[in-house]
């Protein structure tokens, strides 16, 4: 039976429908996101009950021979995705345009073909000429490694059945048409049909499929959320333009926890693992500076030493700027709420700015302690002690509450050579060879580092 088309008026942000334009999306309430498309009606007519489809098996007679991990070469990407790709598996890479989506894929692709497996890389935004290149500054030409610069689908699966690759790249996912759905390249029509024929595709043959994806301006993955929810892994590619550093993290992964953060550090010869990030975060850092903390943070199960700066300026505005740099700023209105409230320590005539150094972000509440420490030492012009580190989250009764994984935040700590750590009361005992602070308020614990209330006011 031969398909129809209709017109519809399809939200590019949700992939929600509504049958005629209006300013509003009526599934998720965004504004000016709804774009007419033709779509193709499907015949009414299914096959017949009983014909095609899997027979159902036993779970333990299930083949996982073949469902292995296939490790990347790339140690920090193995991290995240636990041990490397899975064949059949699809993987969509997010990141902000000129982070190194691309870079970090051409290299995972080449240390895999290093090994054996056959790679293809679909280069879909750059010709072969600028792939070439890169690859050749990189050191990534091998022999199992297969370009193809094309953006019809229909060209994709040729060139796929032409070299039968363990591994399939796809860099992007919204430069990629097919020639058969009536809408524009880039459309939620488009992105939505060829990613559901590539995962029928990876599914079909086992192969192991990594999409890339553009990124909104609020650094949210483009085209309709259904694109999430069709892959198996959904990876986040961060990181600052004007910093080196580059953050990887699994927001979604069917085969293994999200817990985990790879880390990368942008170099001529492309992304170089990192390995020690503690030592990097802090390789700058001036002792002796008020204003200035070190925080264990955790990222997944990854302990980063991060340090943490406040600074107070005199201000005549009416309304004094509040600034959290790679910190949440409701928390910073939270501690600022609290050291005025309960350690007598105001800021209503000063800008106060604070900051994670290094261009990573540190927002759980064990950044609470080290945000007021600083601030507080900005405020009273009292260096904390170089070798200090502190974690906690603050009430807002003034206490200081316990926080996840103390034991291995300050392992960490005592690594790198730090001396002393303060931490919560209730934080159980850990035999990191610090000397341990305890102070049950906030109030306490800048009594016990030199700020007592009569400098504070």
């Amino acid at each position: 039976m031969a398909t129809r088309t209709r017109l519809v008026h399809r939200c590019s942000d949700c992939g929600g429908t509504a049958p005629r334009w209006s300013g509003r999306c009526p599934a998720c309430g965004e504004w000016n996101t709804l774009v007419e498309e033709a779509e193709r009606a499907l015949p009414a007519a299914g096959p017949a009950a009983g014909e095609g489809g899997a027979r159902p098996v036993r779970v333990a007679d299930v083949e996982m021979a073949e469902w292995r991990t296939r490790p990347t070469g790339v140690e920090e990407l193995d991290r995240v995705l636990g041990g490397g790709l899975v064949p059949g598996s699809v993987t969509l890479v997010g990141g902000e345009p000129g982070i190194g989506k691309s870079t970090l894929l051409l290299q995972a692709a080449a240390s895999m073909a290093a090994t054996g497996a056959r790679c293809l890389l679909v280069s879909a935004e750059e010709s072969g000429q600028q792939v070439r290149l890169r690859a050749e500054r990189m050191g990534a030409v091998g022999a199992e490694l297969w370009l193809v610069a094309e953006t019809s689908l229909p060209a994709v699966v040729a060139a796929v059945d032409e070299v039968k690759p363990d591994v399939l790249v796809v860099d992007s996912i919204q430069t990629v048409f097919d020639p058969d759905v009536g809408s524009a390249p880039g459309s939620v029509s488009q992105v939505r049909e060829c990613a559901a024929r590539l995962v029928a595709l990876a599914k079909a043959r086992g192969l192991a499929t990594v999409l890339v994806g553009h990124v909104t301006k609020e650094g949210t993955l483009a085209g309709p959320r259904v694109l999430e929810h069709v892959v198996d892994t959904v990876l986040s590619f961060e990181g600052e333009r004007h910093h080196s550093l580059r953050l990887l993290r699994a927001v979604k992964h069917r085969f293994g926890a999200t817990g985990e953060l790879g880390l990368f550090e942008m170099a001529g010869t492309g992304l170089v693992g990192v390995p020690d990030a503690g030592a990097l975060f802090l390789a700058d850092r001036r002792a002796g500076v008020p204003g200035s903390v070190v925080v264990p943070a955790m990222e997944g199960q990854r302990p980063l030493l991060v340090e943490v700066q406040g600074l107070i300026s005199p201000t005549d505005l009416p309304m004094p700027r509040r600034s959290a740099q790679g910190l949440d700023g409701g928390r910073l209105a939270l501690v600022l709420a609290v050291l005025a409230e309960r350690a007598g320590m105001t800021f209503g005539k000063a800008d106060v700015y604070a900051s994670a150094v290094g261009g990573v972000r540190v927002t759980e509440p064990a950044a609470d302690l080290p945000v007021a420490l600083a601030l507080a030492s900005a405020r009273t012009g009292v260096p904390l002690p170089p070798d200090l580190v502190a974690c906690g989250e603050v009430g807002l009764g003034g206490e200081l509450r316990q926080v996840a994984s103390p034991g291995r935040r300050l392992a960490e700590a005592g690594r790198l050579g730090f001396r002393r750590a303060m931490v919560p009361p209730s934080a159980p005992e850990v035999a990191a060879g610090l000397l341990i602070l305890r102070p049950a308020t906030l109030a306490e614990a800048l009594d016990l580092l030199g700020m007592p209330a009569a400098s504070r006011q």
